[in-house]
């Protein structure tokens, strides 16, 4: 750290805290858990322990604190559960079964294929599921557990399902199959070929092709014998029962992103793209300097932004009955054509002396995009209608469209229009049984909300109110739908379920923390992932009306023994109109709001930008929590703020940075330092502030822009210039670079790197495909040539964006600690 400014001695303990210990921690008392918000004036002491917290504990390879249970799901008779376990070191993956009256049992590799699956299709009386396990298709007879092996082959079938009649349709490819359940005749009903037809016999044109075939007897009878031969073959594909269908060619200009086939077997809806579209750079490569033959290994990365030009998708229904095939005209999308980006080409046009005047042409549209489901946005219901789930490319719009099959046109049912973007989530939505209403998440009220809604009639809001509704299902009976909710606050979930007709809604959970659902085959159960603020993620199973039960307990003894603190969730207010920035709060061992000498503290920000962490569950951000933890048992309090645009707080929150990313986060920064001066007696002038990915570019926005708010700052895996991070994360925030260059220079650290003042480690991974390394690179050259003497950089030649390696987090979070200690005590 010889390059920042201060080289301060560092104290003895801290000196023990880097070195480290191997031991496990042991514990001296149970951390209380509370669940409502402590007033400030409540605020106490963290328990003590007689054993320190060391670096080269908390960050060792994380299986000392238990090999947690993940990918959980119901058995098919909901008698028992599923799950993997996979320890860190491994690459390869551990399968349990449990019932819920015994203990797990590990299953072998030659019992996978008979174990239920997660992921499968029913026939109508659901007598029967078929799933596909390592691409090949598998159906089981529910009465009698029976499993039939159907396929068996080389190229891995993509899709299954049961059609209305009760045979199974099958999918390889672009090719689609039908098998007959009373004859087991497999048949291709479907051929799709994405390239150009075959040549017909074509009549001669020219004079001199003409006059060839009338004076050359040869050439003539060639001619003819083709002609002849292509007659036969159409007219033997049009009577022949024992040969499929006529392949279907749609050009060499495309590629299929996603197909699905109507529930008679009739339809087959196809989404398509232009094959010359890629995520891939056309320019870029990521260099892996550390390749296994020892020479650098070129990558492939990404595209940027900047470069990215997403082309739309295009659907095609084709009718496998009469052979048509009809493009899917977008006109019936509401505002189809709307220059929904008018007054940010205009500013951006005033800005450089030019004028613009809105414009109407068709806009680029796509499947729904949606992170947070599984579900395909294309939805049959089973009498045949089609419902499209679309978003605009430039992310003002989503629309829920039915389609008209005979004339291959859509019909808005719903527009969830955003002047800043839509949520990448939030996007379920299904067929009720009636087949003529949907039901779908919209955050149009200002929060995720369930609503139904006929065709063509009004729809009719299930829930209401200031908080996010999530994860919903649809019961078993179509009497309720369930969902997840923080009701009680932004840091608790809970599930409930909505009577459907009534609009009654019952809460069916009583956690105080966060929890994952997933409702049993029969509707009766729960199964639960729960955690709360110490404790991380276990198995529960919950019958609806009666009690909790805990199905697994894999976080280790040692873990569970030790005295963490757990932080207390606080609403800062803000001075910047944004109401409560809610914040973790870690204080100090031995704390006293009545100590004379003030305390140092840290403020962590949370990556991703888009997400939750000021909840009362264990944050996926466990080796912070546990750094936090040594930082108190050291005299810090630390802050942990779900500034603006994080998740869980409603629309108004996470769109408050748009176009400005990097300016309210960094107001509610200062609002979370006043806080803690007034409140938890810490120095304003021994503020320290830290982060990755997103936290990272947090960490430069605030020392580049406030400079007298930190006095030193660690930027991990950080974004330095958003027109080099992907689409459509970054055109979500701040449009595209070409479209809108104010929001891009308003909010890329690197074009405010002249505000730098105090000490800055910058630190990433060689390898990161997410936040590229060149990302530090440039924004080092930019302060080499800037001329500023207080930065240090860090670089980890193996790491992606998510360390791998714990001499790599050991290293990482060494030196967080020592500047902390070097900058702020």
């Amino acid at each position: 750290m010889a390059g920042l400014l201060k080289t301060a001695a560092i104290s003895a303990v801290a000196i023990a805290v880097l070195s480290g210990c191997t031991a496990t921690p042991t514990a001296t008392q149970s951390a209380s858990v509370t669940t409502t918000q402590a007033p400030v004036t409540n605020l106490v002491a963290p328990p003590s322990a007689t054993q320190p917290l060391t670096m080269k504990q908390i960050m060792a390879d994380p299986d000392w604190m238990g090999v947690l249970a993940k990918g959980e799901y119901w058995s098919d008779d909901g008698s028992a559960i599923y799950f993997a376990r996979q320890a860190h070191s491994s690459p390869l993956l551990d399968y349990y079964q449990q019932p819920l009256n015994a203990s797990a049992s590990k299953l072998d590799l030659n019992q996978l294929h008979l174990a239920d699956q997660k992921h499968g299709v029913f026939n109508s009386d659901k007598s029967s599921k078929a799933y596909i396990y390592q691409g090949n298709i598998f159906v089981k007879a529910m009465a009698t557990g029976e499993i039939t092996q159907l396929t068996k082959f080389n190229r891995a079938v993509t899709g299954v399902q049961f059609l209305n009649s009760g045979a199974l349709a099958y999918w390889q490819g672009e090719s689609i199959f039908k098998v007959h359940p009373e004859t087991g005749l497999i048949e291709q009903i479907a051929d799709i070929q994405m390239a150009k037809a075959p040549s017909k016999v074509k009549e001669p044109t020219s004079y001199i092709a003409k006059q060839q075939h009338r004076l050359i007897d040869y050439v003539s009878m060639q001619h003819n014998n083709a002609k002849e031969k292509q007659a036969y073959q159409q007219q033997l594909a049009d009577v022949d029962p024992t040969m499929t269908a006529e392949a279907w060619y749609l050009g060499d200009k495309e590629r299929v992103v996603e197909l699905s086939l109507s529930p008679d077997g009739r339809y087959v809806l196809l989404a398509l793209i232009d094959k010359s579209y890629s995520w891939r750079s056309e320019h870029d490569i990521m260099p892996n300097y550390l390749g296994s033959e020892g020479y650098v290994d070129a990558v492939p990365a990404r595209a940027r932004v900047a470069e990215d030009n997403n082309p739309g998708q295009r659907l095609v229904l084709l009718n496998l009955q009469t052979k048509d095939k009809r493009d899917i005209t977008i006109e019936g999308l509401t505002g189809y054509n709307e220059d929904v980006l008018a007054a940010v080409k205009k500013e951006n046009a005033a800005a450089k002396g030019e004028s613009y005047s809105a414009e109407q042409q068709p806009r680029k549209i796509q499947l729904m995009q949606d992170w947070g489901w599984s579900q395909s946005a294309i939805q049959w219901h089973k009498d045949g209608q089609l419902a499209v789930m679309v978003e605009a490319i430039d992310n003002k719009d989503r629309w829920i469209a039915t389609v008209d099959l005979k004339k291959g046109s859509l019909q808005t049912q719903h527009r969830l229009h955003d002047d800043a973007w839509v949520n990448y989530t939030f996007n379920q939505y299904g067929w009720l049984n009636d087949s003529n209403s949907l039901y779908y998440l919209s955050e149009e009220s200002g929060y995720s909300q369930l609503y139904i809604k006929s065709l063509g009639g009004q729809p009719r809001a299930l829930t209401k109110g200031n908080y996010v509704v999530s994860d919903i299902t649809l019961g078993p009976k179509q009497t309720y739908i369930y969902y997840k909710a923080n009701k009680q606050h932004p840091g608790i979930d809970n599930v409930y379920r909505v009577n459907i007709q009534s609009g009654e809604s019952e809460q069916l959970t009583q956690w105080q923390g966060q929890l994952d659902y997933q409702l049993s085959p029969n509707g009766e159960k729960l199964l639960l992932k729960a955690s709360t603020r110490i404790q991380p993620a276990e198995l529960f199973v919950k019958t609806i009306g009666g009690e909790r039960k805990q199905l697994t307990n894999y976080t280790s003894d040692a873990f569970k023994q030790y005295p963490w603190q757990a932080p207390e969730v606080v609403a800062v207010p803000s001075t910047h109109g944004a109401k409560d920035v809610y914040a973790r709060v870690y204080l100090p061992q031995g704390y006293s709001k009545e100590n004379a000498d003030k305390y140092p503290a840290v403020i962590f920000n949370h990556g991703a930008g888009y997400l939750q962490n000021a909840h009362y569950g264990f944050s996926g951000y466990f080796r912070e929590f546990m750094f936090h933890n040594l930082l108190t048992q050291q005299g810090y309090v630390v802050m942990d703020m779900d500034y603006r645009g994080s998740k869980g707080y409603g629309r108004d929150w996470r769109t408050a940075i748009y176009r400005q990313m990097g300016t309210p986060e960094v107001q509610d920064l200062k609002d979370g330092v006043k806080w803690m001066a007034e409140n938890v007696n810490v120095d304003d002038q021994r503020v320290g502030t830290y982060g990755g990915s997103y936290g990272g570019f947090l960490t430069f926005m605030a020392l580049f822009n406030e400079p007298e708010l930190f006095q030193a700052g660690a930027a991990l895996r950080p974004v330095t210039d958003w027109a080099h991070y992907n689409a459509p994360y970054t055109s979500n925030i701040l449009n595209t670079p070409d479209v809108d260059p104010i929001a891009y220079e308003r909010s890329s650290p690197i074009e405010h790197a002249q505000g730098l003042q105090k000490p800055l480690l910058i630190m990433s991974g060689v390898l990161d495909d997410n936040v590229f390394f060149q990302d530090s690179v440039r924004l080092v050259q930019r302060l080499i040539e800037l001329e500023k003497p207080m930065f240090e950089t860090a670089i980890y030649p193996v790491e992606p964006h998510g360390f791998k390696q714990p001499s790599s987090w050991l290293d990482e979070y060494r030196r967080i600690y020592k500047l902390f200690e070097q900058e702020l005590k």
